[in-house]
């Protein structure tokens, strides 16, 4: 009977698979590792963790060494995320202090570029913050609603609204709702939604 090439193929395959998995044979670089005894974590100091973000409660393995972070990784023994991860988790690694550092690329400040401007430029935070109370200001007033077609009191500003981040962890969310709330926005919207 002549052997086909698919035959062949499966012979060959079943015999790399029975030597790869033979015990006690010696492969040319020393000793063979039994199957069950390969580590699936590394051997650097690797915890798990929850992400902050959103309240999913996805799973991550951390690796550090000393205080130095090394890598984050989605943990695929995690029931509810299953090794994966969205962008805000797979991007813990970069809003993390790495090395007791914060990342180098991380920007730390305001920076801001005026209008027609090509270049941007340091401010500080008290600058920053009083240019958008004002500009909040500003717009509320504009546009304040006080009364809708049908002569009833609304009392809202519908020409600002919000998206909330998932960065923010519930005690957050809700002081942000009740002060846009005594703003007067209507459009108060969150990122898990979108």
């Amino acid at each position: 009977m002549p052997l086909t090439r698919k035959a062949f193929l499966r012979l060959a395959g079943g015999g790399v698979a029975g030597v790869l998995l033979s015990p006690g044979l010696e492969s040319p670089g020393g000793p063979r590792v039994a199957f069950g005894a390969i580590p699936l974590r590394k051997r650097i100091g690797e915890k798990t963790t929850i992400c902050p973000y959103d309240a999913t409660g996805c799973g991550f393995i951390v690796a550090t060494e000393g205080n130095a972070l090394l890598n984050i990784e989605g943990d695929p023994e995690h029931p509810i995320n299953r090794g994966a991860a969205c962008s805000k988790g797979a991007g813990l690694y970069q809003v993390r202090q790495v090395g007791g550092e914060l990342n180098p690329r991380r920007l730390t400040g305001v920076l801001y570029r005026s209008p027609g401007s090509a270049s941007w430029e340091a401010k500080s935070w008290d600058w920053a913050i009083d240019q958008i109370a004002r500009k909040i200001k500003a717009t509320r007033d504009a546009n304040w609603v006080s009364k809708d077609e049908q002569g009833y009191t609304v009392n809202r500003a519908e020409a600002i609204a919000s998206v909330g981040g998932a960065s923010l962890d519930n005690e957050e969310c809700y002081l942000l709702v009740k002060a846009l709330r005594s703003l007067g926005l209507v459009y108060v919207e969150h990122q898990a939604r979108l």
